[in-house]
C-alpha cells in the first residue's frame, strides 16, 4: 500500500519521497494500530494522514483547534484536488448543509472538526451512520495540563474509543516532552500505540538572541533586511502591539495589529490580509499562530521573551515551514521574567509551579551560551548529531567570548557568598560596579572586598554575565525574591576547577549561514521574483493565500529548473497533477518570457540528487 500512497504524493502533492518519519507514521495509519507522531513544524505531520486517507475506503475524521487552521488546511487540499471539507460556526446553514450531503453521499475522505463540535448532542451518532477510515486529533499537545497549550475539552476526546469502537486514533504534535506524551497516550485511551518522534531540529531555522535595547530599532534592523517578505512580531502584552504598531507605522512600514483585546472581525480581516498577503507584517500576542500554515514566512522576531521552550519552538517554528532558510530573532530583557510572572499570578498553584519552571528554561535558554539549536534539543530530550549547528548566534561567532572569563565569574561568585546568599542579581551587580546606590551604603556592603571589583563594566553587562552563571548552573536563584546562591559547582570555579563562558557582543558582522547559502543555489533571483508577483495575482484573483498557489521552494526550483514543457513543470518539487493542469500554462509562459527577455538559458533540467542525512529518528512502542 506505501506504493499507492506513493502515486498518491506525486499525483496530488508533487512530492517524490517521504520527510523523516512520514513513511513509519503512514504505515500505522494503513495498518489501524494508533499512534503518536511528533514532529517538528514544517515536518509534514498532516500529510501522515492526509495521503492515507486518499486510498481507505470511508471517511477521516481530522479534530482541529482552530477555525483558520482548518479553514486553511482544507483550502489548500482542495487546491490540489483532495475531497476535503469541515464543518464549524463561521459557515452559513445552507454551507454546512452542503458538507452533510457530500457526507451521506460519501464524496469526501476528510471531515475536519472542532472538539466542540464532534462531542456536540447528536453528532457523535449523526457520524455513527457513516464508515469511518480514523480518527486523527490534531494539536494533540493540547490534550495535556503539562502541555503548553491545554484546552479542557481536548480532555473530554478520550470518549470517541468507545464511541467508535475499532477505529484507530493518531495523534500529532509539533511539541510535547515525554511527560507530554505519555499524558496524551493516557487522555486519550490509546491502545498499544507506537510512538513516533522526529528530530525537534529545524536546521533550516537561524536563532539570534539578544538584549533588548531600543526596540524600534532593532525591530527595524530586521525588517530591512526582509523587504517584501513575510512575516510575523511577537509581544508579550497587547499594549506592545499597539506601541510597535504605532512606532512602526509611523516610521512607514506596513504592519496590522493582532491579539486578544481586538473585535474578532478585526483580527479576522488582519489575519487575512496577512495570509493573502496583502500585508507583509503582522504583530501580535501569543493569540496570534496555532491556525497560521503560511508556508513563506522568513522571519520571526520576538520583541520579549516567550514563556516557555514549548511556545518558542511553536511560535518561532512559523517561519520557514517551506524548509527554506528563515530568521528567528529574540529580544529579551531582565524584566520580561517578572512581567510573565505577573500574567501568572491568577494561575492555580499546581499550574502555575509548572509554568513558572519553564519560564526559568526559556531565560536560561536566552542568557545561555551554547549552541542555540543544542539547547533545544536537548530541552525536549534530544542531541545535535554535530559541533556546530552553522544557523544560530553562538556557532556563526555573533557572539565572543569574555577573555578573563574565570576572573569575572570569580570575582561574581565571591561577592554573592560575601552578601551571605541573602540577595537577587540587580543588587548583586551594583555591589560589583561599585555603585553608591543608598540600599548599598546603608548596608555596608561598600565595605565588603568585592565592592567594585567589576567597575570598569556597566551594570547591564554584569548583570547579563550573572545570569549566563545561572544558565550555565554555577548559581542558582532561590525563593520568591530570587535571591542569588552558588551551586557546588559554582564553589569549584574559585577553585579555578572550572571556566564558566561569558559573552560580550561580536565586533566583527554576522556570517551568512550555510542553509541560507545552499536553499538559493543555482537560482535565477529576478525569475523567482517574476514568479512571485504572477503567484501574488494568480492568488489575488481567487481570493486565497498566496503559498497555497505554489509555495516558495516550488518558486525557487522553478527558477532553478527553468522548465519548458508541462511534464518538466510536473517535475519541480510540490507540482502536482491539478495544480499543472491549473497553473501550468501560466508559469511556463512566465519562464519563457523572461528567458527570452534576459537572453537565459531555458530548461536548464537536471535530475535532482537525494542527500543522504542523519535524522535521529526515535521510534518506540508506547
Amino acid at each position: 500500500m506505501i506504493g499507492d500512497i506513493e502515486k498518491v504524493l506525486r499525483a496530488y502533492w508533487g512530492y517524490d519521497g517521504f520527510l523523516p518519519l512520514q513513511k513509519e507514521a503512514m504505515e500505522c495509519v494503513l495498518s489501524g494500530r494508533d499512534s503518536i507522531v511528533v514532529l517538528p513544524t514544517g515536518g509534514g505531520k498532516s500529510l501522515c494522514f492526509q495521503a492515507p486517507a486518499m486510498i481507505m475506503p470511508g471517511l477521516a475524521l481530522v479534530v482541529s483547534p482552530l477555525i483558520s487552521l482548518m479553514k486553511d488546511q482544507v483550502d489548500a487540499l482542495k487546491e490540489c484536488g483532495v475531497p476535503a471539507a469541515r464543518i464549524d460556526s463561521s459557515q452559513a446553514p445552507e454551507e454546512r448543509n452542503t458538507v452533510f450531503a457530500r457526507l451521506h453521499d460519501g464524496a469526501l475522505k476528510l471531515l475536519y472538526l472542532s472538539p466542540e463540535r464532534l462531542l456536540s448532542d447528536g453528532f457523535i451518532e449523526r457520524l455513527g451512520q457513516i464508515e469511518l477510515s480514523f480518527i486523527a486529533v490534531d494539536e494533540a499537545h493540547c490534550v495535556s495540563m503539562w502541555g503548553h497549550d491545554f484546552r479542557p475539552e481536548y480532555r473530554k476526546l478520550g470518549l470517541l474509543k468507545t464511541a467508535f469502537p475499532g477505529i484507530a486514533i493518531h495523534a500529532y504534535t509539533a511539541t510535547a516532552t515525554q511527560q507530554v506524551r505519555g499524558d496524551i497516550a493516557l487522555q486519550l485511551r490509546l491502545e498499544n500505540a507506537q510512538l513516533l518522534v522526529g528530530p525537534y531540529d529545524r536546521p533550516n531555522l537561524i536563532y539570534k538572541v539578544t538584549r533588548r535595547g531600543n526596540i524600534v530599532s532593532q525591530v527595524c534592523a530586521v525588517l530591512d533586511q526582509h523587504q517584501d517578505e513575510s512575516g510575523i512580531i511577537y509581544c508579550i502584552r497587547r499594549k506592545d502591539v499597539d506601541q510597535l504598531c504605532a512606532d512602526l507605522t509611523d516610521k512607514g512600514y506596513r504592519v496590522l495589529p493582532y491579539h486578544a483585546g481586538m473585535e474578532n472581525r478585526e483580527r479576522r480581516i488582519n489575519q487575512e490580509a496577512f495570509i493573502q498577503e496583502r500585508v507583509n507584517i503582522i504583530i501580535a500576542t501569543v493569540a496570534f499562530g496555532m491556525g497560521i500554515d503560511k508556508s513563506n514566512v522568513r522571519y520571526v522576531i520576538h520583541a520579549g521573551m516567550p514563556k516557555s521552550l514549548e511556545h518558542y519552538q511553536q511560535e518561532s517554528g512559523r517561519a520557514g515551514r517551506d524548509g527554506l532558510e528563515a530568521d528567528c530573532i529574540l529580544f529579551y530583557g531582565g524584566g520580561d521574567y517578572g512581567t510573565w510572572q505577573r500574567i501568572m499570578g491568577e494561575m492555580d498553584p499546581e499550574p502555575k509551579e509548572i509554568a513558572i519552571g519553564k519560564l526559568q528554561d526559556i531565560f536560561n535558554f536566552c542568557a545561555g551560551v551554547t549552541c542555540r539549536h543544542q539547547s533545544i534539543l536537548n530541552y525536549f530530550g534530544q542531541d545535535l548529531d554535530k559541533a556546530n549547528c552553522g544557523a544560530c548566534d553562538v556557532c556563526l561567532g555573533d557572539l565572543d567570548l569574555m577573555e578573563d572569563s574565570l576572573v569575572a565569574a570569580q570575582k561574581i561568585i565571591s561577592c554573592i557568598l560575601r552578601l551571605d546568599e541573602q540577595f537577587g542579581a540587580d543588587y548583586t551587580a551594583l555591589v560589583l560596579i561599585g555603585s553608591r546606590d543608598q540600599r548599598i551604603l546603608g548596608n555596608g556592603h561598600d565595605a565588603l572586598s568585592t565592592y567594585g571589583l567589576l567597575s570598569d563594566y556597566k551594570k547591564r553587562i554584569t548583570r547579563d554575565w550573572i545570569e549566563q552563571l545561572v544558565a550555565q548552573g554555577y548559581i542558582q536563584k532561590s525563593g520568591d525574591f530570587n535571591v542569588l546562591e552558588v551551586t557546588t559547582k559554582g564553589r569549584s570555579v574559585l577553585q579555578g576547577l572550572e571556566t564558566p563562558r561569558l559573552l560580550k557582543p561580536a565586533k566583527r558582522p554576522a556570517r551568512v549561514s550555510k542553509v541560507a547559502k545552499d536553499s538559493w543555489d543555482g537560482v535565477d533571483k529576478d525569475l523567482f521574483e517574476a514568479l512571485r508577483k504572477l503567484r501574488w495575482k494568480i492568488a489575488a484573483r481567487k481570493s486565497m493565500p498566496a503559498y497555497i498557489v505554489f509555495g516558495d521552494a516550488a518558486l525557487r526550483d522553478m527558477a532553478r529548473r527553468r522548465p519548458a514543457s508541462p511534464e518538466e513543470f510536473l517535475q519541480v518539487s510540490g507540482v502536482g497533477q491539478q495544480k499543472s493542469r491549473a497553473y501550468g500554462s501560466a508559469f511556463l509562459a512566465a519562464i519563457k518570457e523572461y528567458c527570452l527577455a534576459n537572453s537565459v538559458e531555458i530548461a536548464r533540467f537536471s535530475a535532482q540528487q537525494d542527500e543522504s542525512k542523519s535524522y535521529g529518528i526515535e521510534v518506540t512502542d508506547w
